[in-house]
């Protein structure tokens, strides 16, 4: 298939090109303290929740000693918290508060001859996300001038109807309402309706 995927501008994704060249160090034990005196607990406290000992506890604030994974699921469920929450502290200790609201069908019509797209949320700009509604009139894979793709990854839900999903490295799969995939949008994929009726899906394109 040669000819040119449909233009779609509102998808297409931007390269990570902002992406930090250097990774800190990880600083476990200062990240414990941190978590432990927000929480007001003494380490005879924290010992006493996670089960460690207190001299344990004191050893890995001060890195002399690197815990098991063991010692980390302790202090995970001890101090009620995630695992990650122990390797990186948050980027922001306040929240944004963006958020938009898309009425049921008052998103962004976005036809082409193989999809009826409804883009949502277009009021936010630099989304990490792209969430959109798509009836699929394709009928044939023929009916596709070429494979769609584009940058980053993209989650599949089905809401009405039945489709097969087609994609480059794999065969068709056959999906019905509630049925959902995760796939890398590079590898190229396309959706056919089954059902006599049109299928309505859900996407979501992380950049």
């Amino acid at each position: 298939m040669s000819a040119e995927q449909p233009d779609m501008p509102e998808l297409k994704i931007e390269s990570g090109s902002g992406l930090q060249a250097n990774v800190e160090p990880l600083q476990l034990g200062k990240r414990l303290r941190e978590i432990r005196q927000s929480l007001g607990l003494t380490l005879e406290e924290a010992g006493k929740k996670t089960g460690l000992a207190r001299s344990t506890l004191s050893k890995i604030e001060n890195e002399q000693i690197s815990p098991t994974f063991t010692a980390v699921q302790k202090l995970a469920n001890g101090l009620q918290i995630d695992i990650p929450q122990l390797f990186a502290k948050p980027r922001s200790t306040m929240a944004s508060g963006r958020r938009v609201l898309t009425k049921s069908g008052q998103g962004t019509p976005h036809p082409t001859s193989t999809y009826e797209h409804e883009l949502l949320s277009t009021d936010l700009a630099r989304k990490k996300m792209v969430p959109f509604k798509t009836r699929v009139r394709a009928r044939s894979f023929d009916d596709f001038g070429d494979w769609v793709r584009h940058e980053g990854e993209e989650f599949l839900l089905v809401l009405e109807g039945e489709l097969a999903l087609y994609t480059e490295f794999y065969e068709p799969v056959a999906m019905v309402a509630g049925d959902s995939m995760y796939y890398d949008a590079n590898m190229g994929h396309a959706l056919v309706s089954l059902s006599e009726k049109d299928a309505l899906v859900l996407w979501v394109v992380a950049r």
